[in-house]
């Protein structure tokens, strides 16, 4: 993942430890890499919103917002009536003492350009 998150095409990280609650425990990532080199790179880190993921977990939250990593909640919705899952990303933001200024999801269309964008060749 660090590797992948060093490329210039990657701009978010999704799934960042791949599981699924109560049916997969999160494979054995070092997190705290992921978080220095999310903030060493401009990755942006996922806060997958799915009841069945609910990951990032809430206690890496805080970690990645003090290194300077910008986040974004994600509904991993696979249709229209999943759109609303989007409120337990929120709790999982909100109880790792993030604020709006730390989500991408709280950014006007271009600034979510410009950040999407920002480690691309120029």
């Amino acid at each position: 993942l660090v590797k992948a998150m060093q490329s210039p095409y990657l701009t978010m990280l999704g799934h960042p430890t791949g599981r699924l609650l109560l049916a997969r425990e999160g494979y054995p990532v070092n997190l705290n890499a992921i978080i220095r080199t999310a903030a060493e790179t401009s990755t942006i880190i996922e806060i997958n919103a799915s009841p069945y993921r609910l990951d990032l977990d809430w206690r890496w939250c805080r970690q990645a917002k003090e290194a300077g990593v910008l986040l974004a909640v994600n509904p991993d919705a696979h249709s229209k009536e999943e759109l609303s899952v989007v409120s337990y990303g929120i709790g999982i933001a909100r109880k790792g003492w993030l604020e709006p200024a730390d989500l991408l999801n709280t950014r006007d269309a271009a600034a979510v350009w410009k950040l999407l964008r920002r480690k691309r060749p120029k």
